[in-house]
């Protein structure tokens, strides 16, 4: 119990500790240590009781997923997770006993009784750590955190030696929320020059690689072939719009990391210019972050030359985190979370609050109001006329990759920046590297989208107008953003039409009078009528998932509709380019008295009237052109109503790509001067190498290039038929949820933990979970599950990884976000074959590729992606199980040449399980 955690500082008397009960919960039960320091394991049951009836506030660990776990609601609690985050902000623990343990370096728990002791001992060494910490400021954060109710405030006040002194005045409170104040400017310099193009040869990019891979490294032959054959991609290109391009297939073990790291790294020193290094995974990110430090050992030299990019809905807001600081008088008990906001920003690397230093379960504990809320969202920024510009994480992480050698970022702001003309950037990147390149085709497929819905519309109100009464937002209207560049000029009345105009998108509420049969305005009438078509023409809308239906034929009334529609898009459209046309104007003829920022804030603005307004409302009325004649052939649209649980979320007419990497290319690939994509499944496996790679450059773009590209195909080091078996379950049906159940237990057993469930739907998932949790834990086998835990996917999938004896459940996130060596991932059990749903987009694609091969080459592409999160170094071994017993022979193109695949009954499946696993 916490009544014996004392503190000693050779300055004051001894700190003791207030007695307070501690509860760690499990699956089927909780240990408790009582204020009388009695251990005790609890029923879940009366560990919930206990939480309620206690006169104090009991020490936890992740209060959120505690309560989840025993069915409560809040209690009054100590989460050790907060007072983590208060001491050693922007560090990295993972949210479970033995992730603490590792984090304090403290002895790891090895039963409930251990992880009780656990949760004191951290407690102690925090609040030691404190101590020494102690500074005038971190008092008088801790007082305010106090006196919004923090439950942590008067022991942490006790730890700085601040508890028998008076609170500071509320002047100084507030000042010690107000991080901007200590935060460093970054200062503006001139644009670099333009790279040069001299080539990278595959003896430098080997030698390069010798030079990365330290003594205790293994060296592979194939991570050498690998890094020669991404070369051919820092060539210089011999003609506009041909671009040196590679892709390049590098089987699981390969070492691809380095082996493109090692090239990239010197065409970026013989060139001085930058290359993107573009992932679709935060995972990859991270990994690609800590890979990174071979190549610059020293701290300061990495952060000039490396920076990890993203859009800018991922960065810490500071004008965000000042108006809710200045709301703090009407909202007093924001001021705990506001202030281990504080801690973190002060200490964070780059303001990156997704997948970067910033702890994602400080989101559940907190909730997103006051966290992730605070990144820049939608385009809201007003660039130089914020008074924290000078000090902004965004602005400061593009101007450090203007100068960087290398830019690790991720696919859809690549797409993004590329089709907006690199706004962001002084001057587009000429060398990109696309890592996971199975995931361009779907990245492409976002980025180059349009949606005619009802959140895209209250959105762009949302830009537009503000936030408006009965919202919780804190979006800043297009008048708020730009108003004294306007005042007292032509342009104001543009301003004006445009928020008046603005009044007819869907406005606070809207679902409700949609469904209703109430709409207000023309855009919500509009989504009515496309709601009706939806319901009349979709056979599953008894299904509680998302509806669709085509367009044609519309019934009564849509048309009518749609060309109101197109008439009041037509007055947003209109004043929004004369404002443009005004702010252009204006640049010209105040060219010698507008400075540099201000300039620079101005096309901003301009760029983002174009993409947010203009733009947007031009796809709208094409889409809207189509109702009255034919889609273009390069186009598909239908309508939709996306639902969860049985409820409407969003209605709306979508526009997709048949082929998406047509834009992909034209905007990126084209525009560049060099590009590798890379992935260990590029090619599904259908038997034919020829049509193989002709799937993969199909879907990569790479077959719409007038020059061809180099392909390369390096196999694996590892010993697939050795390492590996598959096994099919034939006497399992699918559809019975009690069979699965009962098979994905017995194989988690019979692996002795270290298993991945993947499901085709979160409905499957849910139902083995209720079924398996609790057997498989009093074996001592923990289940995590996406969409129950209340932790991120990210968050579970490190868990996992560091708890050997534990079992994960997921769907696509999980399945291409693992990357787990050794035992914690030694059995992947599929619920069936992942074949695409027959969407109108899916069928319209479809019909581009011959027969069923589509969707085949979809389902062995899902499968050979999972199959590669099995074996991740040469010792390890894994078992790769489908529970479909109608799984085709054409799918088993999936597994690599050689591995034993197996079609037997349930029984023989969990014995050869486990005989392979434990020989």
């Amino acid at each position: 119990m916490l009544e014996d955690a004392n503190l000693h500082n050779p300055n004051s008397a001894p700190i003791r500790m207030p007695a307070t009960p501690v509860l760690v919960a499990h699956v089927r039960s909780c240990g408790w240590l009582s204020q009388e320091g009695e251990l005790e394991t609890l029923s879940l049951k009366e560990g919930a009781r206990r939480l309620s009836t206690s006169e104090t506030p009991v020490l936890v660990l992740h209060a959120l997923a505690t309560a989840r776990r025993l069915r409560c609601g809040p209690f009054p609690r100590l989460d050790i997770l907060e007072l983590f985050a208060f001491t050693r902000p922007a560090e990295f623990c993972l949210p479970t006993p033995k992730g603490l343990s590792e984090a304090l370096g403290l002895a790891r728990p090895h039963s409930i009784e251990d992880e009780v002791e656990t949760l004191v001992m951290a407690c102690q060494q925090l609040l030691t750590e404190l101590r020494q910490k102690s500074s005038k400021d971190l008092q008088t954060l801790a007082w305010a955190m106090k006196t919004g109710g923090w439950s942590w405030g008067n022991i942490v006040l006790r730890a700085l030696g601040a508890d028998g002194e008076d609170a500071p005045h509320s002047g100084a409170l507030l000042r010690s929320l107000q991080v901007w104040h200590r935060l460093k400017e970054w200062v503006e310099s001139a644009p670099p020059p333009q790279p040069g193009h001299l080539p990278v040869e595959p003896v430098e990019a080997r030698a390069r690689l010798d030079q990365l891979l330290t003594s205790g490294s293994e060296e592979r032959a194939e991570q050498k072939d690998y890094a020669g054959c991404i070369t051919e991609a820092f060539q210089a290109p011999n003609a506009k719009a041909e671009p040196a391009m590679a892709l390049v297939e590098a089987g699981t073990g390969v070492g691809k990391t380095l082996g493109y790291i090692a090239p990239a790294s010197v065409w970026a020193a013989k060139n001085q210019g930058a290359v993107w290094i573009s992932t679709f995974t935060r995972n990859l990110q991270r990994q690609l972050d800590g890979e990174l430090d071979r190549l610059y050992q020293d701290k300061n030299e990495k952060k000039r030359k490396i920076v990890i990019r993203k859009g800018r809905e991922n960065y810490f807001c500071l004008l965000n985190f000042e108006e809710a600081v200045s709301r703090l008088r009407l909202r007093a008990d924001d001021a705990p979370a506001l202030g281990l906001m504080a801690r973190w920003a002060l200490a964070s690397r780059d303001g990156d609050m997704i997948g970067g230093d910033f702890p994602s379960w400080l989101k559940e504990l907190l909730g997103a109001r006051l966290t992730v809320d605070m990144t820049d969202t939608r385009g809201e920024c007003v660039y130089s006329s914020c008074s924290h510009y000078s000090k902004c994480y965004i602005e400061k992480t593009v101007r450090r990759a203007r100068r960087a050698e290398l830019v690790v970022a991720n696919h859809a702001l690549v797409m993004i920046q590329a089709a907006l003309g690199g706004t962001e950037e002084a001057m587009l990147p000429t060398r990109y590297i696309f890592d996971e390149g199975h995931h361009v085709f779907d990245a492409a497929d976002k980025a180059f989208s349009a949606h005619l819905s009802g959140q895209e519309g209250a959105d762009l109100r949302r830009w537009l107008i503000g936030a408006e009464e009965s919202s919780r937002s804190r979006a800043r209207g297009l008048k708020a953003r730009i108003e004294d560049l306007v005042a007292g000029r032509e342009m104001e009345e543009a301003l004006d039409g445009i928020i008046n105009a603005a009044r007819i998108l869907p406005g606070p509420s809207w679902h409700q009078r949609i469904s209703g049969g109430e709409p207000y305005g023309a855009f919500e009438s509009f989504l009515g009528r496309v709601r009706q078509q939806v319901y009349a023409r979709d056979i599953n809308t008894g299904s509680p998932f998302s509806l669709e239906a085509a367009i044609h034929p519309p019934v009564e009334h849509l048309l009518e509709a749609a060309e109101r529609l197109k008439v009041a898009l037509d007055k947003i459209r209109v004043p929004l380019q004369s404002l443009m046309k005004g702010l252009m104007a204006l640049m010209d003829e105040e060219a010698d008295e507008i400075d540099t920022a201000t300039r620079q804030r101005i096309e901003a603005v301009c760029a983002s009237l174009e993409r947010r307004g203009v733009q947007q409302v031009l796809a709208w009325q094409s889409m809207l052109d189509s109702l009255f004649s034919e889609t273009p052939p390069q186009f598909v649209d239908w309508f939709s109503v996306d639902r969860m649980d049985g409820r409407d979320m969003d209605v709306g007419m979508h526009r997709h790509w048949v082929d998406p990497t047509l834009p992909f290319v034209e905007e990126v690939v084209e525009k560049s001067h060099g590009v590798a994509i890379t992935s260990a499944t590029l090619r599904d496996g259908s038997g034919d190498d020829e049509a193989d790679w002709k799937v993969a450059s199909a879907r990569t773009g790479v077959s719409h290039l007038a020059k061809p590209a180099v392909m390369h195909a390096v196999k694996s080091p590892f010993d697939y038929p050795n390492q590996t078996k598959v096994f099919i379950v034939d006497d399992v049906r699918k559809g019975d949820m009690d069979q699965m159940a009962t098979a994905y237990r017995e194989l988690f057993l019979a692996a002795g933990g270290g298993g991945l469930g993947l499901f085709t739907a979160v409905n499957r998932l849910r139902s083995v979970y209720q079924k398996i949790a609790e057997p498989l834990d009093r074996t001592g086998i923990q289940l995590l599950a996406q969409h129950i835990d209340a932790m991120d996917v990210g968050t579970l999938i490190d868990i996992f990884r560091a708890e050997e004896s534990s079992c994960l459940l997921g769907t696509d996130a999980v399945r291409d976000g693992v990357d787990v060596p050794g035992d914690s991932l030694h059995l992947i059990v599929f619920d069936r074959v992942p074949w695409p749903r027959p969407t109108i987009l899916h069928k319209a694609r479809k019909r581009s590729f011959p027969g069923r091969s589509y969707d085949e080459m979809i389902a062995r592409l899902r499968m050979k992606q999972a199959f590669g999160r099995l074996v991740r170094r040469k010792s390890d071994r894994g078992v790769f199980v489908m529970l479909d017993r109608q799984t085709p022979s054409r799918m088993l193109g999936a597994f690599p040449e050689g591995v034993e695949v197996v079609r037997c009954g349930l029984a023989e499946t969990i014995k050869g399980v486990h005989e392979f696993l434990h020989p």
